[in-house]
């Protein structure tokens, strides 16, 4: 007799793998047998940095697949445009093969598609096979909301038909929802026009397939954006979707990151004094240039402070940065990846230096820490706005006239936010209420679970 299983699907970004990856344990810990697909460069990735966690991951509940995305392998990634393109000229196909080999196997047979909204198209495939889906976004219900509004935002001259916003201005999507700016579009910060068309030509397509599911299902919160999930009330919030660690494992690492997890600097933070750490860490995308990266290295070096740094080292050697001569480094640590929801619950840390993606804003706000914020990319600049002026639980950084961060600049707005009590006393009142979702009967838990109630019927 073959099993009734959920297929998840993300888009081939770590920003996306995690949230999705964290609502497929929350499946599974619901009885759910998942079928989680990355594509072939992302699978290898998680593969590789689970290390020890292989031989303990239990594939009965929890199966790592993937498909290729279409691209040669030395093909750049982080090239947006010619990444969507290639998706949807390749992966519906090798979606529908993957499901087909899984149903002749005769184990078990896909009865939900999970699809992220911006791997829509999956639907598609789902209503050509007969299997019911679901949306998910793992941003925030704003972002949400200006994606399936863009035709809005043209026919309002936001933006034209390419993306492109058409004057620098405010706009309120809707009465309920916070002033917002076009330069925090999602898209803004794409520089090359023919790419930003692809983009948007993209989004589109994905957001076209909105109306083959009722269920839409999003990373957050009423009481973070009440004005946004009142907007488009079809979209439930069901977060913190906050990660489960293999407990089987003695080493607790979580999965599906794409490098491995450096768990030393857990044994650093317990050495370190109650509310004395920065935590520095902007995400899997985000780049610094040599100059930034010494001012920043400088920066911290003069706040005198305990600091726990991430510093990826990816495969691309235009991120390996070197450490200026004069950083000291002597009250700091430097790991390349860290199991960042232990990190941020570690009552050592004193606040987040975070690039904003909502992942981190999440976490963050579940454990009650502040946010020095310096967005890079997509959403972290709506998220920065969302986290400094709408719930006050931290600070910008300033850049000065050649657009650099500078180290006196960190130091005061470091100084400045851990001697800010109300900001402080902001985050753990947000932290309460952010986690009371969690709770059985809160409005996040009784969505998952009609959720989970629907997939059975």
């Amino acid at each position: 007799m073959s099993i009734s299983s959920v297929l998840v699907l993300p888009y081939p970004a770590q920003g996306h793998v995690n949230p999705m990856m964290n609502f497929s344990q929350k499946l599974v810990e619901h009885g759910r047998k998942v079928y989680f697909v990355n594509t072939d460069i992302n699978h290898k990735r998680v593969v590789s940095s689970m290390v020890e966690q292989q031989n303990s991951l239990d594939e009965s509940l929890l199966k790592l697949v993937s498909i290729p995305d279409g691209l040669r392998p030395e093909d750049d990634r982080t090239d947006h445009g010619k990444l969507c393109d290639s998706i949807l000229s390749t992966m519906p196909s090798m979606l529908q093969k993957k499901i087909e080999e899984i149903h002749l196997n005769g184990e078990d047979r896909i009865c939900c598609i999970v699809a992220d909204l911006n791997m829509g198209w999956a639907l598609n495939v789902g209503n050509k096979l007969g299997i019911k889906g679901a949306l998910f976004w793992p941003a925030s219900a704003a972002m949400f909301a200006c994606q399936c509004n863009i035709p809005t935002l043209i026919d309002n001259g936001i933006i034209d038909s390419d993306g492109i916003p058409i004057t620098k201005k405010t706009f309120r999507l809707s009465p309920t929802m916070p002033l917002m700016d076009t330069e925090t579009l999602l898209w803004s910060k794409v520089a090359d026009s023919v790419n930003l068309k692809k983009i948007i030509n993209y989004f589109t397509h994905c957001v076209g397939t909105t109306n083959l599911t009722e269920w839409w299902l999003c990373n957050t919160t009423y009481e973070l954006e009440p004005g946004a999930l009142s907007f488009v009330p079809k979209l439930l919030p069901v977060g913190p979707l906050l990660r489960s660690y293999d407990n089987k494992s003695v080493n607790g690492r979580s999965i599906g990151q794409f490098w491995e997890e450096d768990l030393s600097c857990m044994d650093w933070l317990d050495q370190q004094p109650h509310h004395s750490v920065l935590y520095v860490a902007f995400g899997s995308f985000s780049l610094l240039d040599q100059n930034q990266f010494k001012e920043l290295a400088l920066g911290l070096d003069i706040t005198n402070i305990p600091f726990l740094w991430v510093v990826r080292q990816d495969s691309n050697s235009t991120n390996k940065m070197a450490l200026p001569n004069e950083f000291l480094g002597s009250k700091g640590k430097i790991v390349s990846w860290a199991p960042q929801q232990k990190v941020l619950s570690h009552p050592a840390i004193a606040c987040f230096v975070s690039h904003c993606g909502w992942n981190s804003t999440m976490e963050g706000l579940s454990n009650g820490v502040s946010f020095l914020c310096w967005p890079y990319f997509a959403d972290q600049f709506y998220n920065k706005k969302c986290i400094c002026d709408e719930l006050k639980v931290g600070l910008g950084f300033d850049s000065d006239e050649n657009g650099l961060v500078s180290r006196w600049e960190i130091k005061t707005k470091v100084d400045q936010l851990l001697c800010d009590e109300n900001i402080r006393s902001m985050s753990l009142k947000l932290k309460e209420n952010v986690m009371n979702n969690i709770a059985e009967g809160s409005m996040s838990s009784e969505n998952f679970s009609k959720f989970v109630k629907w997939l059975k019927d």
